[in-house]
């Protein structure tokens, strides 16, 4: 079993704060996928586990040890690139290999756990190659096998998909969940793609600007996001956001959206903004809802299974994600159940 833990980690770069006040505790052995905006930081916090870069102040431990002045060598992790970093003048036998022989493991052992990851990965017929003689995705199921043999407590993932085609990237996310599940410990990947976030993660936590927005399952992510940044963050494409002026609120009870007084018995709606939240598949047009919209459509993407509907109402720029086999029509439904809203300061009212 692996778990790791973060106590107030801070990290800048010059006046730059990428990190601030990081506290986060993991589970053992989960999959965690770190998601967030260029420049949140998830790269950063996975370089400080590996040791890469220096923590300027908290604590980072592993099994309840403290990491933080560890050579990365002794820290039990293995990362992971983007860009695979193989030395391209050894075969994969070698490259797989090369950090056993650094740490001076013997040649049977080497040698068995160069084929146990080969064989986890079906890469065996392989291992005479060369780097320039594989396919992307050959290269990273070397990367990854050369991670396999160090045995570690923790894996470390840096968008490992993000130089692969979409296919590509679609076969190598099943190969990754079954390699988490065959092992069975701690990894942390870090994707800007939120669908691998979504079919990878144990836990999603989702970043910006050096700190946690919110941590949960992928259902819980989605289904009810703490605020408007995760609930925009996560979803494709992502969910319509409508501000609500204070002329907007009808009663304590009532708002007034896309031409229909929603009744909000839960809430005591107040004479202040407001913001109200609606994924693009929660607008139908075929379903019994008991709101209805007439919106100028703009665009429609047909996607083979699904259509995308971009549309405009009162001036608002809407998207809508509906059946292929659905009829385009100027009439959309919408239901009470599968609205979001939020507070002036753009975090989610709880009933």
């Amino acid at each position: 079993m692996s778990n790791i833990k973060f106590n107030n980690v801070n990290k800048s770069f010059g006046s730059n704060k990428i990190i601030k006040n990081f506290n986060f505790e993991g589970n053992d052995d989960e999959f965690l996928v770190l998601v967030g905006p260029s420049g949140c930081g998830k790269s950063t916090l996975l370089r400080m586990i590996a040791g890469l870069e220096k923590i300027d102040e908290g604590e980072i431990k592993i099994n309840e040890n403290l990491i933080n002045n560890l050579h990365p060598s002794k820290r039990e992790t293995a990362m992971v690139f983007q860009s695979y970093a193989l030395y391209p003048h050894m075969n994969v036998y070698e490259n797989m290999s090369f950090g056993l022989q650094i740490e001076k493991k013997s040649k049977d052992e080497i040698k068995s756990k160069v084929s146990n990851a080969a064989k986890i990965l079906k890469i065996e017929d392989l291992l005479s190659r060369k780097p320039k003689e594989l396919s992307g995705g050959q290269r990273q199921r070397v990367a990854i096998g050369r991670a396999i043999t160090r045995n570690p407590k923790i894996f470390l993932f840096d968008e490992p998909l993000s130089n692969l085609d979409a296919a590509l990237r679609a076969e190598m996310r099943v190969e990754i969940s079954k390699l988490h599940q065959k092992i069975k410990t701690n990894m942390i990947y870090v994707t800007h793609d939120q669908v691998e976030a979504m079919t990878l993660a144990d836990r999603i936590v989702i970043l910006n600007e050096g700190k946690i927005e919110q941590v949960g399952t992928p259902e819980e992510i989605y289904n009810n996001p703490d605020n408007i940044f995760v609930a925009q963050f996560i979803g494709t494409p992502k969910m319509n956001i409508f501000e609500i002026k204070p002329e907007d609120v009808v009663s304590n009870k009532i708002i007034k959206i896309l031409g229909n007084e929603i009744q909000f018995n839960k809430y005591n709606i107040e004479k202040k903004k407001y913001y109200i939240g609606i994924r693009p598949e929660h607008f139908d047009i075929d379903d019994h809802s008991e709101y209805e919209f007439s919106p100028k459509i703009d665009l429609v993407e047909n996607l083979g299974n699904e259509k995308i509907v971009y549309m405009t109402k009162d001036k608002h720029q809407l998207s809508a994600k509906i059946s292929s086999k659905s009829e385009i029509k100027n009439s959309f439904k919408f239901s009470f159940k599968n609205i979001f809203i939020f507070n002036e300061n753009g975090e989610r009212l709880r009933s």
